[in-house]
């Protein structure tokens, strides 16, 4: 099986229940069949933190530049980009 890079965005008072929502979303759209190469293929996430010279945007592209989350079975990757809403992001199987 390959992987699939995917960003998404996703609301909530917290990471957590923002993660939830973009999989619960995910698994609607696609099913629950697996290898759909999407955030529905992950159950956790990492969250990162922009540089102080970053914003939110930049942090997570320095991230996917460095290919901190490329494992397909690993973590997401997560950062803030406001109050309430987060950007998930990283490789998934498909």
């Amino acid at each position: 099986m390959g992987a699939q890079s995917f960003i998404d965005q996703s609301s909530g008072k917290t990471a957590s229940e923002a993660f939830k929502a973009a999989v619960d979303e995910a698994l609607w759209d696609h099913g629950h069949n697996g290898y759909s190469g999407t955030i529905a293929e992950k159950d956790s996430f990492k969250e990162v933190f922009p540089k102080s010279n970053e914003t939110p945007t930049q942090c997570m592209n320095r991230h996917i530049d460095e290919n901190t989350f490329g494992d397909k079975w690993g973590s997401a990757g997560c950062v803030k980009i406001e109050d309430g809403k987060y950007a998930f992001f990283g490789w998934a199987s498909s």
